[in-house]
């Protein structure tokens, strides 16, 4: 399994019920085989440019561990999804991750 980060962008309109949406994320996710290891709400924000005449879109980001295969099968199907106005799906690097950890631990002692 390796690790990656997704960010969604979610129509500003979906905003009042923003549960329907998320449970359809969280599960093209689960159906490809896949673990949310965190997920961050970071709420509804101003685009710097508009996506389908929109200029605002909320902001839901995911951790994840994903096998090999599953990256290819989410991204065909986040760009279908109805609600999803953009998504950006990479793999987490292991270095960012270490010294984020590791500052981290710093700050708490």
């Amino acid at each position: 399994m390796n690790e990656y980060e997704l960010t969604v962008l979610i129509h500003p309109d979906l905003e009042t019920d923003l549960e329907a949406p998320l449970i359809k994320v969280q599960g093209i996710i689960k159906d490809a085989g896949g673990k949310i290891v965190k997920e961050d709400n970071q709420g509804k924000k101003k685009l710097a440019y508009q996506i389908n005449r929109q200029h605002f879109a909320v902001f839901v980001y995911f951790d994840l561990e994903l096998p090999s295969d599953a990256p290819l099968k989410i991204s065909n199907t986040l760009n279908i999804t109805d609600g999803v106005l953009r998504y950006l799906l990479v793999k987490a690097d292991a270095k960012v991750n270490a010294a984020l950890a590791a500052a981290n631990a710093k700050e708490d002692e």
